[in-house]
């Protein structure tokens, strides 16, 4: 045999090899695209209200492993569903990143369908459709809501509103229950999430009035040893107005239910922009958490001890870009359980904000 033989007898086993393998190869890659389900996120979510058709609300979210082709009908719940925004503009646009954002009327409950482009929404329903055909994900909320007669406390000179009403957080419907907020005999403020009758409860507490530019701190006790599935977050959140992502920026304690992962960061909203999120691990003792936020810029600090500008800093960052403006937003405190985990939450939880300060 020559070497053009060789050579010619080589490739023909080569390619004989790779035609037996593609369909293996293809196989593989369809299973796992089939095994990837499509599910939806909501990022913006109105508050609660009887409907009204006067009266609209942002509402956005983004979709995680969809497809070209597919949209978003939305739906507010009154007495029944109705699509929204209207009956003739029944479909929402998935933009380029995968985001998606409209206009609703006011509901109890809101909800995303990812449907194929051979869906046809009516105009009102029952119940929402189940996930099959051209329906490919479905997701629904209760709108976020605090009651109108809420329990208040006294915390660092400032009054408080305690939530005593349910609410989406991390994943999943978080109960919450006055009882677990409280000060005590120092000040301090304490909250708490707790079982009873097999039912966790969690703890929120929201500044009753808007300071706007200013540095903000919170010097809190030892939370390093906070189960996986636990979040303290202490955030500006803007109810009445949904732009720019209600306002919000974050310190959150929590490893969002892993526990190997670091166990802290600063955020500007919406989170799922990298350049929003920096992560990093806090240590045991007593820490101060600020930041200052001017026009264009929010600069965040952790600290050991209650001292704001104590000298080597355990983090800090400073964003200069999507930091909002003032408007009606306030400060939370939020005592909540991460959903997305399989590591559940197994004991109660109570962590101590030894104070808060606003100077502008």
């Amino acid at each position: 045999m020559n070497w053009n033989e060789v050579v010619s007898t080589k490739v023909r086993i080569l390619a004989l090899a790779l035609g037996a393998s593609l369909p293996f190869l293809f196989n593989g890659c369809t299973t796992r695209q089939a095994a990837s389900k499509p599910s939806i996120e909501f990022t913006v979510i109105p508050q609660a209200a009887e409907g009204a058709p006067d009266k609209t609300s942002p509402i956005s979210g983004r979709v995680i492993g969809g497809r070209a082709g597919q949209r978003i009908v939305l739906f507010a719940k009154s007495g029944i569903w109705w699509v929204q925004p209207t009956v003739d503009e029944p479909f929402t646009a998935i933009q380029p990143d995968s985001t998606w954002t409209n206009s609703t009327h006011p509901g109890t409950e809101y909800a995303a369908l990812l449907v194929e482009p051979g869906y046809r929404p009516p105009p009102t329903i029952d119940v929402l459709p189940s996930e099959s055909g051209d329906v490919v994900a479905v997701k629904s909320v209760h709108g976020e809501m605090w009651e109108a007669s809420q329990r208040t406390l006294q915390f660092s000179g400032y009054e408080w509103h305690v939530r005593n009403v349910g609410s989406n957080r991390g994943g999943r419907e978080n109960n919450y229950d006055s009882t677990n907020a409280w000060t005590d005999a120092n000040g301090f403020l304490h909250l708490r999430i707790a079982k009873n009758a097999g039912q966790w409860s969690c703890a929120e507490v929201k500044l009753l009035r808007s300071l706007g530019y200013g540095s903000y701190r919170f010097v809190v006790r030892d939370v390093s040893q906070l189960e996986p599935a636990a979040v303290l977050s202490m955030f500006t959140w803007d109810d009445a107005d949904a732009g720019q992502n209600h306002r919000e920026m974050n310190v959150e304690l929590a490893k969002w239910g892993d526990a190997a992962s670091k166990n802290a960061q600063y955020v500007v909203q919406p989170y799922y922009v990298p350049a929003n999120v920096v992560r990093f691990n806090v240590p045991a003792g007593l820490l101060t958490h600020s930041f200052r936020w001017e026009p264009g810029r929010v600069a965040f600090k952790t600290v050991r001890g209650s001292i704001a500008d104590g000298p080597s800093p355990i983090a800090a960052h400073v964003f200069t870009s999507g930091v909002p403006t003032p408007g009606g937003e306030s400060i939370h405190l939020d005592l909540y359980i991460f959903g997305n985990t399989k590591d559940p939450l197994q004991k109660d939880v109570e962590v101590v904000i030894e104070k808060f300060e606003y100077l502008p």
